[in-house]
């Protein structure tokens, strides 16, 4: 695939380069540029316009959820990784409600911050089981069974919805259903297409409202 072109957003000057560092392994990741602040994200996404953009979620003055919200509000399409050294359910939903498709503490190995980078570029990663029942729980299933798109999903879809909502990768999926990972991908692309929507985070939300999720979540 092309190269990805990736904007870096955080006030400390070494967490930038350990960044830049990081992403300067994988040919995937193209850095065309680092901001230092909020309204510096703003002005360079506009000026760049960068495929992914990580996140630092707390700069001073404006931080990184206000600058995500604002962002995704101009560039809905671009995908926004947080970045953050506490894994705070609280301050990373609040993340996904302003539009982040995701999130990395900067404690993990770069192995696995790149892995992660890279399934969140080919749409194959998964929300983690807690971040999806905090979606659950903000917005309680409708059950909306006069929906004329949801009821043209065939039972396959309704199937990939479900796992989706718990919060499974593409892998698992495809271990659940015992077919092969590029048919999941087929699946969610056919999905995203009929939805009209963009991502999993936002498939998530569509079968949560809808009565399709996944009763994975209730389970203690």
């Amino acid at each position: 695939m092309n190269s990805v072109r990736v904007l870096i957003v955080d006030d400390h000057a070494h967490a930038r380069e350990a960044t830049r560092v990081i992403l300067s392994e994988d040919p995937m990741f193209n850095i065309v540029g680092t901001a230092t602040s909020g309204q510096e994200a703003l002005e360079f996404t506009e000026q760049w316009m960068p495929d992914l953009i990580l996140m630092d979620i707390s700069m001073k003055g404006m931080d990184g959820l206000e600058t995500t919200r604002l962002i995704k509000l101009r560039f809905p399409y671009i995908k926004i990784i947080m970045m953050t050294v506490s894994d705070d359910a609280a301050h990373l939903f609040e993340a996904i409600k302003q539009g982040a498709q995701g999130y990395i503490l900067k404690s993990l190995p770069p192995s696995m911050w790149l892995e992660y980078l890279r399934s969140v570029v080919l749409d194959e990663a998964g929300l983690s089981q807690e971040i999806a029942l905090r979606i659950l729980q903000q917005f309680p299933s409708t059950k909306a069974q006069n929906d004329p798109v949801a009821n043209t999903l065939t039972p396959r879809e309704r199937e990939i919805l479900h796992w989706v909502s718990s919060g499974l990768t593409n892998r698992d999926i495809a271990a659940e259903l015992n077919i092969s990972e590029q048919t999941v991908k087929n699946h969610l692309k056919n999905l995203l297409h009929k939805l009209q929507l963009e991502n999993r985070v936002q498939l998530t939300r569509y079968a949560i409202e809808h009565g399709l999720a996944s009763d994975q979540l209730y389970r203690p």
